[in-house]
């Protein structure tokens, strides 16, 4: 690894640690942009790196939320019963059960959304598009009806998730402990999404987004990889919808778990932000984004939508290829690309 990478790795590592410390104050907003990464890196494996641009990720979402959360309270108490009114001031979690469950919870809310992709791909990735796109669309509207119908989960009410255990500390202990687990999950979904782009794996993706029909004369099974691909993102976003949940502490079908308006929207903007089919292109547009998105939450409450508004349009006329891409594209030479001193007068000129 190149010494400057190494040294943007340490620095983004220490600075991940200590930001609870420097800025006690921020501690779940910056949880939440941990979150806002990993559905923004997820997404780019179909959207960026496979040219599937896809708004079905809401659905694993909102199942890892609502598994998690099942799970946690099911494995000690009567689930139909904790749905009822007043259920989670009825059964209370010792420690040991409360991280128990979180722990149980949350690999379920990995396995069990990769599993649900695998099936359901299968069935749609023959399809291409915008037919693609307007099924995956569906997907997560069909899921938030059908939860709002299912009164073991609290149907349309709701549920709450377990509360935190008031003998091993207060809100204090809770936020840092939901930080550092978020800060992990996007430090191991970075890696391992670097790691994977570098294989076979991510040399097909690419080769798919380019030209799926030579891909596939050339002898390459790609509806397997787009398979993996979504079975990968599905883990990892099913994770962060099980996280997610507890840190908000209430789970509503339609505006919490497959909020596809807000969640579903924005990590296929904060991809495109960043850029698209880039590793380092999701983290930026979602760290952009997620301080756009709070300072106009905080300072112009009411106009929050219409600035949303105004930066899909920014995005689309002009930053096409992202952030990554102008970077890239103004200073080709920071991304170890060589280029003649003609050539780049002939461009501007031509600009």
């Amino acid at each position: 690894m190149k010494k400057s990478n190494l040294i943007l790795y340490g620095t983004i590592l220490i600075l991940g640690l200590v930001a609870p410390f420097i800025f006690p104050g921020f501690k779940l907003q910056i949880s939440f942009l941990w979150i806002l990464i990993v559905l923004a890196m997820t997404w780019d494996v179909q959207g960026g790196q496979m040219g599937y641009n896809t708004f079905g990720n809401i659905l694993f979402f909102g199942v890892g939320m609502y598994l998690c959360a099942s799970v946690q309270i099911g494995m000690f108490f009567p689930l139909a019963e904790w749905t009822e009114a007043g259920g989670e001031k009825t059964f209370v979690h010792t420690a040991p059960q409360y991280f128990q469950g979180i722990v149980f919870g949350l690999l379920l809310a990995g396995i069990i959304p990769a599993i649900i992709a695998g099936l359901i791909g299968y069935g749609i990735l023959g399809l291409r598009g915008h037919y693609f796109a307007i099924c995956t669309l569906g997907l997560g509207i069909a899921a938030g009806e059908i939860a709002g119908g299912i009164e073991l989960i609290g149907a349309g009410q709701g549920m709450t998730t377990p509360p935190w255990p008031k003998n091993i500390g207060g809100t204090e202990l809770r936020s840092q402990f939901f930080y550092y687990i978020c800060f992990g999950l996007v430090i191991f979904t970075f890696l391992f999404l670097q790691w994977a782009y570098k294989t076979r794996f991510g040399l097909v993706l690419n080769a798919i987004r380019d030209n799926e029909d030579k891909a596939e004369a050339m002898g390459i099974y790609t509806m397997r990889y787009k398979i993996i691909g979504w079975m990968v993102s599905a883990f990892f976003v099913g994770i962060a919808g099980g996280l997610m949940g507890n840190m908000v502490g209430y789970i509503e079908p339609v505006e919490v778990a497959f909020a596809g308006p807000t969640f579903g929207v924005f990590m296929v903007l904060m991809a495109i932000l960043g850029g698209k089919g880039t590793l380092w292109g999701p983290v930026i547009g979602a760290t952009v984004f997620h301080l756009f998105k709070e300072g106009f939450w905080t300072f112009f409450l009411g106009w929050q939508y219409v600035a949303l508004g105004v930066l899909i349009v920014v995005i689309v006329v002009f930053f096409p290829e992202g952030i990554m891409g102008w970077l890239r594209e103004k200073y080709p030479e920071k991304f170890g690309e060589v280029v003649d001193e003609a050539d780049r007068k002939a461009q501007v000129e031509l600009k």
